[in-house]
């Protein structure tokens, strides 16, 4: 016996792939018991087959039917919105407890640096978006200073580094992120916006977030200053290549500009805009450094499924 928690992963795509070697590479506290897709040629498999991971193409029914399934404890689900939906809803009586990186949105958010303990209990924890991953925290980390009328979300990723399970989820991204960023992030209303960008050579995530405040006090924007950069050392602590582009921006809103349009009624006109732009540089585990978006997601996940692991241990020692 390892010691370690079994984890399955549905889904052979891009984050899939990635999150399996990064559970084999450098997870503590998890190991691998299966790797399943729908498709017998996915590289995902084949990268499964040659590192000595169980797999299945037969989809989730593949997975209960595997020799050992009554061992795995954790499965990550990896696939697309509505496919999560009957994922969840064969594995979850069998007792399996679920982390979804899909924007099904099922079981409560999870943005770990904001609010990892929150839902550990939880049979099924939502890892918002990687977009989500990305700004949210921040959003978060303006809220916990003042009050956020409105916040505003830019998710700029390469082209490639989106597979078909990203792309059928577009609409899904834009609807869970901007819930997301008033649930967990704090903000009073929310908007988000993903950009697939087709540059050749790709280009690295970059990460917009405004957020619409009330703050004419210089001391209170030294205040947003440091919650944002600690903020930041708090997800980089997790995502090694997340980081501040350029220093935070507060700038005044000019009386003629109509932001009232943006913010709920009955709310005060805000004094200003908080600027906060981001990139974050993939681990190059599966595709390369450009694809932070990937990076994000699989290293937030694996981070919730490791605290979930060694409260699991703490079980079964007691």
């Amino acid at each position: 016996m390892s010691g370690k928690t079994k984890v399955a992963i549905i889904g052979s795509g891009n984050i899939g792939t990635d999150l399996m070697i990064k559970v084999l590479r450098t997870s503590k506290h998890l190991e691998m018991g299966a790797m399943v897709g729908i498709d017998p040629a996915s590289d995902g498999l084949a990268r499964a087959q040659r590192l000595g991971v169980p797999t299945t193409a037969e989809g989730v029914e593949g997975l209960v039917g595997l020799p050992g399934f009554e061992d795995i404890e954790i499965v990550f689900d990896a696939t697309s919105a509505k496919a999560h939906e009957s994922n969840a809803a064969r594995l979850q009586p069998l007792g399996k407890r679920m982390i979804d990186l899909t924007p099904a949105a099922i079981g409560p958010y999870v943005v770990p640096a904001v609010n990892l303990d929150a839902h550990l209990d939880a049979t099924n924890v939502n890892m918002v978006t990687c977009g989500g991953q990305a700004t949210i925290p921040i959003v978060a980390a303006v809220s916990r200073v003042v009050p956020v009328a409105y916040a505003e979300i830019v998710a700029s990723i390469a082209s490639k580094s989106a597979g078909p399970g990203t792309r059928a989820n577009i609409d899904e991204f834009t609807e869970t992120t901007s819930a997301a960023i008033v649930s967990v992030g704090g903000a009073t209303a929310g908007k988000a916006i993903i950009i697939l960008n087709p540059a050749e050579p790709p280009l690295i995530m970059r990460d917009t977030v405004f957020c619409l405040v009330d703050a004419p006090d210089p001391a209170t924007h030294e205040l947003i200053r440091q919650s944002i950069e600690k903020m930041v050392g708090d997800v980089a602590a997790y995502v090694p290549g997340y980081r501040l582009k350029q220093q935070v921006q507060i700038t005044e809103i000019p009386a003629d500009q109509p932001v009232h349009t943006l913010v709920p009624d009955g709310l005060p006109r805000p004094t200003h805009q908080v600027s906060v732009f981001l990139e974050v540089e993939g681990a190059a585990h599966y595709l390369p450094a450009y694809a932070g978006n990937l990076d994000i997601m699989t290293s937030a996940g694996l981070q919730v499924a490791q605290e979930i692991a060694q409260r699991l241990a703490g079980r079964d020692q007691a």
